[in-house]
């Protein structure tokens, strides 16, 4: 198994695709081709956890926070992150990172928070816009299941929970081959009229490549004629955050324990107490301060995520709970959820392959410290 293939296996979970314009995701250091020994995965990688890999024989370490986030014009060892670079070369360990990329997918950070928590109906927070393509091409009835089959196996049609592929608009076509063709019907230089289906397929942007591979694999016609437009409509499973419910209301003060309990907590600073029960939650893992009006508008009683300023907490405006519990603590689940993941389809890819070992790093990379 080599580093490209370990990629191709975490991108069908978090596509590169959802990463945040301001983040760095995919591999940061090291090779596409380079065979892996051992998966390190980390949330942040600094040099003790190079130092854990070399150790443990890991050459690629999966890390959820970019250590490359800004441009690097000089390798001198001056700052910890040009040191976990020159280190990870120097041993020639490879540094792949996911971060918001992850963020954006419904089972990925904050589907894990609401998990710790016990939240059902978990939706989204803040939909992601423009992540939904629709597919429009023609095709002779007689090769339409073929056509459509192809499509479904490459992804096309699928989005969220729900299958779309529709017929519209039954017609006829014509295509005439010349002296260079090789039609698959029809005579070379005799114009053939044929009935046609159009059909429509909804699909995710990231499969767009490999979609378009297979239609033009499976048409009959040397030239395809098709074509592909982004639609307005949100993704109901690609965005920011994520609100659930629990099954009973709970008090405040119970609520506020139970955070503390289920990610071992030692402080969680908070708005003011409202007096009334938390049922509906808004979580956000990392810095969140940025959809508080989200949480709100969503008609949230809580809203659990960390970084908040001073004058963020203003912004509750007693209508909802704030809680920020730290940005490592919010996101600390996350090591588990990629290794589970990880282990799972490694095996499935190469159950005998031993040296693909998955491994959650024992390095406490939290940089925030509690008296």
């Amino acid at each position: 198994m080599k580093v490209k293939d370990v990629s191709r296996i975490i991108e069908e979970l978090a596509p590169l695709s959802l990463a945040e314009d301001f983040d760095n995701v995919g591999l940061l250091v090291g090779k596409a081709e380079a065979e892996v020994n051992g998966i390190l995965i980390t949330l942040d990688c600094l040099e003790s956890v190079v130092d854990e890999a070399i150790k443990k024989k890991c050459n690629l370490i999966l890390t959820f926070h970019p250590i490359i986030f800004s441009g690097l014009k000089k390798l001198t060892g001056k700052n910890y992150v040009e040191r976990v670079v020159i280190k990870a070369i120097q041993h020639q360990i490879n540094i792949y990172a996911i971060h918001t990329a992850l963020d954006n997918v419904h089972k990925g950070v904050n589907h894990e928070i609401c998990n710790r928590i016990g939240l059902k109906k978990q939706q989204i927070l803040i939909p992601k816009h423009k992540q939904i393509k629709k597919l429009v091409i023609h095709v002779p009835k007689s090769h339409t299941s073929q056509l459509q089959e192809a499509l479904f196996q490459a992804g096309a049609g699928t989005i969220g929970n729900y299958d779309e592929c529709s017929f519209s608009i039954e017609g006829q076509g014509s295509f005439k081959g010349n002296s260079d063709s090789n039609p698959n019907l029809g005579e070379k230089g005799k114009r053939e009229i044929v009935q046609e289906h159009q059909l429509n397929f909804t699909f995710e942007p990231h499969k767009q490549h490999q979609i378009l591979q297979a239609m033009k694999k499976a048409h009959p016609y040397e030239e395809v004629a098709y074509e592909v437009s982004t639609l307005e409509n949100t993704h109901p499973q690609r965005g920011m955050g994520m609100l659930g419910e629990f099954e009973k209301p709970m008090n405040e003060l119970d609520f506020l324990n139970h955070l503390k309990t289920s990610f071992n907590l030692h402080v969680i600073r908070h708005s003011g107490l409202l007096d009334k029960p938390i049922k509906r939650v808004a979580v956000l893992g990392g810095s969140g301060a940025f959809a508080i009006n989200d949480a709100i508008n969503h008609k949230a009683d809580a809203y659990v995520s960390s970084d908040f300023k001073y004058h963020d907490f203003y912004k509750s405006e007693n209508q909802i709970l704030m809680l920020d519990i730290g940005h490592y603590e919010s996101e600390q689940y996350t090591k588990p959820l990629i290794s589970a993941y990880l282990t799972k389809k490694i095996i499935n890819f190469a159950p005998a392959l031993e040296n693909a070992k998955v491994l959650i790093s024992e390095v406490n990379t939290n940089p925030v410290q509690y008296f």
